[in-house]
């Protein structure tokens, strides 16, 4: 399952490689603005308090909720 986090106007951020190092990149409406090292260097570029975690639920398989 992939971590991403959303925020207003089409702001998403992403865990990705870039050289062999993980970095958290942010992503607004598709195009990427930068590729960042840390949390700090995310919060440069937006307010941490406007993003929400997306969280994938698995479907139920249950006979009972069909």
């Amino acid at each position: 399952m992939d971590r991403r986090w959303v925020g207003p106007e089409g702001l998403e951020i992403v865990p990705a490689v870039r050289a062999g190092q993980q970095v958290l990149r942010i992503r607004r409406h598709g195009w990427i603005v930068a590729d960042c090292f840390s949390v700090e260097a995310v919060a440069m570029h937006v307010d941490l308090a406007e993003l929400c975690e997306v969280v994938d639920f698995m479907a139920r398989t249950s006979s009972h909720h069909r």
